[in-house]
């Protein structure tokens, strides 16, 4: 009998992982590995640009190698590297790792709004093989959404709305002459094109970015962002309508307590990408 053609993914007995960033998303990892409960996964080693960088005191106290820049980051061998820091980091270091076989989960998906950045990340991966994985962050859905695009779609839309600190200390809004300390009632931010839009929110709206990519394109999705200042959840409401009919997507996600612009299921969706990126076997998207 021919041996055959199809090859499975075998999963290593320990998974190497890197980590380009020191904010929540990065210490929600090093918890989780650290208590077990990401298998067999070790961090080898968290990236910076200098000593006094946040993710060297955090590589101190969980006691993991801290590597200053990219270089030293690929001298460690990780078999992939979570990107949780921010669009420059994306833009600056995720095609020399895909370029030298290393997976890259990019959890800063709005530095892909970017088209040139994109199309250069996608012919390294596909070159070297290597996967580029961006997960779903603080939505869900995107299963339906591809099947709805795949038959046709008239509407894909996302309305991001967060309590008002959630916006602070983002230059766009700065320049709107918003004072969201004094917020009456809910304030709309911007409303237009994805691709408008995301870059103006870079650590708010990651999750218009993805559903642009998984969808109808940065282009034909429409994004609206609004501070309101009586909330306390995270909410968002996707709505895709098309060929298959209607669908109404409603979020109301918990903000990270130690970040307000980061929902807490964002976190999670990173660890669960971890998890998927070394299984055989996969259920949804």
């Amino acid at each position: 009998m021919a041996e055959s053609s199809v090859r499975f993914l075998s999963v290593e007995p320990m998974m190497r992982v890197g980590l380009l960033g020191g904010g929540v998303i990065a210490r929600l990892f090093l918890e989780h590995i650290r208590d077990g409960r990401m298998g067999e996964a070790r961090v080898v080693g968290i990236a910076g640009r200098g000593p006094a960088s946040r993710g060297a005191a955090l590589a101190r106290e969980f006691a993991v190698p801290y590597a200053v820049g990219r270089e030293a980051l690929l001298a460690a061998r990780p078999d992939v590297v979570v990107e949780a820091a921010s669009h420059d980091a994306v833009r600056e270091h995720a095609q020399a790792f895909l370029e030298s076989g290393i997976a890259v989960i990019v959890l800063s998906g709005g530095a892909l709004a970017d088209e040139a950045l994109r199309a250069r990340l996608e012919a390294a991966a596909a070159r070297h093989r290597a996967l580029l994985y961006v997960p779903s962050g603080g939505i869900g859905g995107l299963d339906a959404l591809k099947a709805a695009c795949a038959a046709g779609v008239e509407e894909v839309s996302i309305a991001v709305t967060k309590p008002a600190r959630a916006w602070k200390d983002i230059p766009y809004v700065e320049r709107l002459g918003i004072d969201l300390d004094r917020l009456e009632g809910p304030v709309t931010l911007f409303e237009g094109s994805a691709r408008e839009g995301v870059p103006h929110f870079p650590a708010n709206v990651n999750i218009a970015a993805v559903l642009s990519m998984a969808g109808a394109g940065f282009d034909r999705t429409r994004l609206k962002v609004v501070a309101d200042p009586a909330l306390r959840f995270n909410t968002h409401f996707i709505r895709i309508k098309g060929a298959t009919g209607t669908i109404d997507i409603r979020f109301e996600s918990v903000p990270s307590p130690d970040n307000p612009k980061t929902a807490m299921l964002a976190c999670y969706s990173a660890l669960a990408a971890l998890r998927e990126f070394a299984s055989p076997v996969r259920y949804g998207t």
